[in-house]
């Protein structure tokens, strides 16, 4: 019987002497699903991926992808990644490393000889296919890890920041494959600093905070059950901040600009009403969806970086 989850794990945890890489980290992503991955740097982003492609073991915990454990050698041949620091021999030329690793995933000759044209093609390299790797720039490095991620039509692949180094029209190639990935099957798992891309392209996203998933929310639904709230003021003193706390749970001040996260605009006449018996004079009230950014930084804190 074929799983419906491409990735699922319960209670995940590895430690590197005394230090708690990923403390307890329990997943569960569809097949056919575009999932984001986001969290702040040492979250334990990067150690959760290799747990689950068997690259690292874990301390304690099951992982499983594809309906299999984490490891298992015949389900690693339906599994693509594209890691965020990638080495690739240098003095092979775009066509000579796709068809080495071609070679390594157990594919035909004349397979190969239709997916490294179409591979090339498909990420924009066809002019390149003869030129060597060490004369690439770092997006053409990019999309050459890209097309390897995509040489056995994996059912699963991770991409942890697949936009490194790339150009807007180089992004949109990016976004306009995870597409078509989508299309086909597969599921994605997507790590990104860029989270106006995760926001475009995935389906869910999880928030990982100190090794565990704190907040696992849709994108096309959840964000939009909050509104984000911008509000220019004077005079706000601690106690109307404390105040606001009480109400809405989250506020940022920039400057003169207040920013609220609300579960619904109908809080707003309150809230308006709570900065001026405060003292305060407001000047503009500013509702609007609260972007996957903020979100983000609700979650990990303003100092917290991805």
């Amino acid at each position: 019987m074929i799983s419906d989850l491409a990735i699922s794990t319960r209670r995940l945890r590895k430690v590197f002497g005394d230090k708690v890489a990923v403390r307890n980290l329990t997943l569960e992503v569809s097949r056919g699903e575009i999932f984001g991955f986001l969290g702040p740097n040492g979250a334990g982003k990067s150690t959760s991926v290799k747990m689950l492609l068997g690259l690292v073991a874990p301390s304690s915990g099951t992982a499983a992808i594809l309906g299999r454990p984490a490891g298992d050698v015949k389900t690693r041949a339906k599994v693509g990644f594209l890691p965020e620091h990638f080495r690739f021999y240098d003095w092979l030329t775009s066509a000579e490393l796709l068809k080495l690793h071609g070679r390594l995933y157990g594919i035909s000759h004349a397979e190969l000889r239709r997916r490294v044209p179409s591979l090339l093609d498909r990420v924009g390299l066809t002019p390149h296919r003869d030129k060597c790797l060490r004369d690439f720039s770092k997006g053409m490095l990019q999309r050459i890890g890209l097309a390897q991620a995509l040489l056995n039509d994996p059912d699963l692949v991770f991409l942890d920041e697949p936009t490194s180094g790339l150009d807007p029209v180089g992004r949109r190639l990016v976004r306009d494959i995870i597409k078509s990935q989508r299309e086909r099957g597969a599921t994605v798992l997507l790590n990104s600093h860029l989270l106006s891309e995760v926001e475009i392209s995935c389906d869910r996203v999880a928030f990982l905070k100190e090794g565990e998933v704190v907040e696992t929310r849709e994108l096309n639904s959840s964000l939009e059950e909050q509104t984000g709230v911008t509000i220019r003021a004077t005079n706000v003193s601690t106690d109307a901040v404390a105040a606001l706390q009480a109400l809405a749970g989250y506020v940022r001040i920039e400057g003169e600009h207040l920013i609220l996260s609300l579960c619904s605009t109908g809080m707003l006449p309150q809230i308006v009403r709570c900065l001026v018996e405060k003292g305060a004079e407001v000047y503009e009230v500013t509702p609007q969806r609260l972007s996957l950014e903020e979100r983000f930084l609700q979650i990990v804190g303003s100092d917290g970086g991805l």
